[in-house]
């Protein structure tokens, strides 16, 4: 995996491994992601040449809150970086992309971060809107996105923001694309989450939003939380991983929403 194709895979691995244990070494990330120590090298500089870590005698070690999250955020398997991946490339440059918070959502922001194509400035940037302080502090270390960050109360557990403060700022805004990371999805429940407060602000999110995106691992899928964010007909895609329960994609397919299996 040494091509430069692979690089913002490795860069985006290199980063959960740091969040879980704050510090990485060179012999460690080479065992792990197995390509030689002078790769490992190389990417450790570019990581702290855009601030994302910091550079020590033979490592880095964390400097963002965006790696010191919650347990809960410290692990994104395979299908999670299918699906952000799939995500991704999906954007297309220069649009306005809203995330709220999650690990599924993290994973699609750093893979946009590494796309190299996205060069523009100024009006022709991509714009990321979010209402994840972990997204934001790491997306407004590349120079070549916008990152809006909505106003609110943070909520300790997501790291996300929340309140009428936060659906009020996005009054003025326009969405081309959301990316809405999920509790809960189904066809009868629509896109659910845990949190009454984040439910409110992602609801305004989809209203804001020409598209609206959900990226789910397949353990979410049939399954029912506290709060609806909203109904299955303003879903109109699903990016989930190949081990989704077949009846649980067919009834999301009947009620109009396109499913990708990643």
């Amino acid at each position: 995996m040494t091509a430069a194709a692979d690089r913002p895979q490795r860069w985006n691995r290199l980063l959960e491994l740091l969040a879980h244990s704050g510090r990485l070494s060179v012999e460690e990330a080479s065992a792990v992601l197995e390509v030689s120590p002078a790769t490992i090298r190389r990417d450790f500089t570019a990581l702290a040449e855009q601030q994302l870590a910091t550079r020590t005698h033979g490592g880095i070690v964390a400097t963002s809150v965006a790696y010191e999250l919650p347990a809960r955020y410290r692990h994104a398997d395979e299908a999670k970086h299918r699906i952000a991946e799939h995500a991704a490339e999906s954007i297309e440059p220069h649009c306005v992309v809203g995330m709220n918070g999650g690990t599924t959502t993290t994973a699609v922001a750093r893979a946009l971060a590494g796309r190299t194509d996205l060069s523009g400035s100024g009006d022709e940037q991509l714009t990321i809107v979010t209402n994840a302080l972990n997204i934001a502090s790491e997306l407004v270390l590349r120079p070549h996105l916008r990152t809006v960050c909505l106003g609110g109360t943070a909520r300790r557990e997501s790291y996300e923001l929340y309140g009428p403060l936060a659906e009020r700022s996005l009054a003025e805004l326009r969405l081309d694309t959301l990316v809405l990371g999920v509790n809960a999805i189904s066809a009868e429940g629509g896109a659910q989450c845990k949190h009454l407060g984040e439910a409110g602000v992602n609801a305004e999110m989809v209203r804001r939003a020409t598209q609206v995106v959900v990226v789910a691992t397949s353990d979410k899928l049939g399954r029912s939380a506290l709060a609806r964010i909203c109904p299955i007909d303003q879903v109109d895609l699903l990016i989930t991983d190949s081990d989704a329960d077949p009846d649980a994609v067919a009834a999301l397919r009947a009620a109009g929403v396109r499913v990708d299996l990643v």
